[in-house]
């Protein structure tokens, strides 16, 4: 027996190949029906509309269609019957393919996240989608798709005390034997019910319906009998916009302010309906519950996710607010983590809540918001005066283009003048923007922590751990250099933290007091 096949012989002895639900191939089967019997039924419908040779023409779609659909039916067996996954004692492996097989394997010092989610379908069949995340921005994300809901719940409890290395990879019999044992129960953090979903969707106002409709117009115009596009056409070359503006002056004062008010709240009414829609779709059934694994959160109406977050992932926390939603007194919380949440390396745990009803999840993450007594700094002046005179500046370069512009041009050209009064309108906004920013643009770090606190309207607030930071850099550009400041740069595993604007003094001061603390904390015996 050569040493490859011996290789072999013992790794099916550490973990057993398993496939994934045989449910699969239904969920499979709906996606490709779906997919090859839309374009033949829209094609019936066309050649239905331009009529002659209707029955042959249907007769051949339609045998079309069953050899396609038959021959995506067959692939997907065949790609489910050659897909198989192993729970290895140094790696997840997974083989697929059919005639070109591929392999992919991937360690355990690689994953820093292991995720449930199940989309519509999937759910009503209990399976779900097991995703095994390396927080390479999904670009190697190792995905098994679709295992129910008990074996997926075993692969994540299985490969994080594998990844944390506590324990061996559990066996094929005790897998078994797991799937019958009572979920362990955690407690409640925070949960949203309907009446907290239907508040928080009136405060996401989006107009997304609108953009959904274009869409569908474009995709499905031809089912319409006329073309949208030449009706909207026509309508403005018949000075549509002129007749309907005719119409409209007919009325009195009284009915013009009426249409106009009609305007408005028809379009919050849409507004609000879209941002409600869209609450209940991402957030329903929310619930964040602390459990012996870490933090648990579960969330979703047609896709369902479940994610556990342990407690010494979280790296940073992120506390932000609206513009009206602040006036109520609603905030948002975030952990930034190891792992990736829809791309994002902020995971929602409290996306619409009380103050009061946020401090027992920071107590349990073991961080803590900023207190009293700390001592908040701003940026250098000279670092706001510098974006004072940049976001004006340009503004008033604009302003003098259109009245050279205006200068050179015959004198029929009126709207460039108005065109510089308007930029310079804005060069004033955006410099009386920046230097009022500048008092709640500020700073601080304690024993513990490094803080950062921005905006007025919507203010948001990170605070990262010091011993958690990975890097720090002093970044200066000319401008900066030249005028003696610099960005205080954070290395943060999962996300991004920085303090812009910093006198190079201070940022080389608070380098050190955070190196400092990372430099007194042996890593090689921090959980992983």
């Amino acid at each position: 027996m050569n040493a490859e096949a011996g290789t072999q012989l013992q790794d099916a002895r550490i973990g057993e190949w398993r496939r994934v639900s045989t449910l699969t191939l239904v969920v499979n089967t709906v996606r490709t029906g779906g997919q090859a019997l839309i374009p033949i039924g829209f094609a019936l419908y066309s050649v239905s509309k331009e009529g002659g040779a209707t029955g042959w023409a249907a007769l051949a779609l339609g045998l079309g269609g069953i050899v396609l659909f038959s021959l995506m039916v067959g692939g997907a067996w065949l790609s489910w019957y050659r897909l198989r996954y192993r729970i290895g004692e140094n790696d997840v492996r997974l083989e697929q393919g059919i005639i070109s097989r591929s392999a992919r394997s991937v360690p355990y010092d690689r994953i820093q996240d292991v995720s449930l989610e199940q989309k519509l379908i999937p759910r009503l069949l209990g399976l779900v989608e097991v995703k095994f995340e390396t927080g390479a921005g999904g670009k190697d994300e190792l995905k098994l798709s679709y295992v129910s809901e008990s074996e997926g719940e075993r692969l994540r409890d299985s490969v994080r005390e594998m990844v944390d290395g506590e324990k061996a990879p559990v066996t094929h019999s005790e897998a078994q034997a797991s799937e019958t044992r009572a979920e362990p129960v955690g407690e409640t953090l925070f949960a949203m019910d309907t009446r907290r979903l239907l508040t928080f969707g009136l405060f996401n106002f989006s107009l997304v319906v609108f953009a959904v409709l274009l869409g569908a117009m474009q995709q499905l115009e031809f089912l319409l009998p006329f073309d949208v596009w030449d009706a909207v056409g026509d309508w403005f070359r018949r000075d549509g916009i002129e007749q309907a503006g005719a119409l409209v002056s007919g009325y009195g004062a009284a009915a013009q302010i009426a249409a106009l008010v009609y305007s408005v709240a028809a379009l919050i009414v849409v507004g609000m309906a879209s941002g409600i829609v869209t609450t209940f779709l991402r957030d329903w059934e929310f619930r964040l519950e602390r459990t012996p694994k870490g933090f648990r959160r579960r969330r979703g109406l047609l896709t369902k996710t479940d994610v556990v977050m342990p407690v010494h992932r979280v790296q940073a926390l992120v506390l932000k607010t609206g513009i009206v939603r602040r006036l109520f007194g609603w905030h948002g919380l975030s952990f930034i983590s190891l792992a990736q949440d829809a791309k994002n390396a902020n995971h929602d745990v409290a996306p619409f809540a009380r103050l009061d009803e946020l401090q027992p999840i920071v107590d349990a993450s073991g961080f803590a918001l900023p207190h009293a007594a700390v001592s908040w700094h701003r940026p250098s002046a000279n670092y706001r005066a510098d974006k004072v005179a940049l976001s004006a500046g340009l503004c008033f370069l604009a302003a003098l283009a259109f009245l050279v512009a205006r200068w050179l041009l015959p004198p029929e050209a009126q709207g460039l003048g108005i065109g510089a009064v308007i930029m310079s309108i804005f060069g004033v906004i955006f410099a009386v923007q920046q230097a009022f920013l500048w008092r709640y643009h500020r700073h601080a770090v304690d024993a513990q922590y490094v803080y950062t606190r921005r905006g007025w309207l919507a203010p948001r607030t990170e605070v990262a751990s010091r011993i958690k930071l990975q890097s720090i850099e002093v970044a200066q550009g000319p401008l900066a250099r030249l005028r003696g400041y610099c960005d205080l740069k954070f290395g943060l595993a999962g996300g991004s933290f920085a303090i812009e604007g910093l006198p190079l003094e201070d940022a080389q001061e608070i380098r050190a007091r955070v190196l400092e603390s990372i430099a007194a904390v042996d890593f090689a015996k921090l959980p992983r």
